[in-house]
């Protein structure tokens, strides 16, 4: 198995537990379920009569790579653990990020890394992946509070992956909450490329299954 997709396996989707999906394998599970979320979201919106005016291989692709800052660079994680006892304690941190990193904002960095190696991105699989965090994040306001019609959002893609990230991180959150613990994800048995049999996730399965 390559380096790389080791490192994948291994990625988590937050550094608290009261986040969602913090712990190795988390990032996968995560995107995994924000997929599935994302076409039953567009799924809802046009049966309702809403406008869809992408295709689902935009959603998909949009979806699949809107947390992909959380991978860091080639050379840096972007969560390292937290060995801060008093922040582990009080603050829940059980990672923390990488200080090595140069400062970006997560959808920035996706789209940066996106960039870096030449995939190509759809100004609406752009404006989706940069705008995933919805009102959350203050940056996003002059997207989406406007009283000029020329400058309102002319995409429902945007919308429906913020609905669809929001409602996978809500249910990572429940799931927790309901036992105060990490939940690691089920396993089952796969082929490595060694031939080897070994643990993946149920999420990852599901995802590589249904490619």
């Amino acid at each position: 198995m390559f380096p790389w997709l080791i490192l994948w396996l291994l990625l988590l989707a937050s550094g608290k537990p009261s986040f969602h999906n913090a712990f190795p394998g988390g990032y996968i599970d995560h995107v995994n379920r924000v997929v599935h979320c994302a076409l039953k979201t567009k799924q809802l919106w046009e049966e309702m009569g809403a406008s869809i005016d992408f295709t689902d291989e935009e959603l998909v692709f949009a979806a699949l790579n809107h947390d992909l800052g959380k991978i860091g660079t080639q050379q840096e994680a972007y969560y390292l653990p937290q060995t801060d006892k008093w922040r582990q304690d009080k603050l829940g941190e059980i990672y923390t990020h990488n200080k090595d990193l140069s400062y970006m904002l997560i959808q920035d960095r996706s789209l940066f890394t996106l960039q870096q190696n030449q995939i190509p991105v759809s100004e609406k699989e752009f404006l989706a992946i940069k705008l995933h965090d919805g009102l959350y994040d203050d940056v996003n306001k002059p997207y989406y509070i406007s009283f000029n019609p020329d400058s309102k959002l002319r995409t429902n893609l945007v919308y429906i992956l913020h609905q669809a990230d929001f409602l996978a991180s809500k249910i990572e959150y429940d799931t927790w909450k309901a036992t105060g613990e990490v939940q690691q994800p089920k396993v089952e048995k796969t082929k490595s490329s060694t031939g080897k049999t070994v643990n993946a996730s149920e999420g990852l399965m599901s995802l590589v299954k249904n490619i």
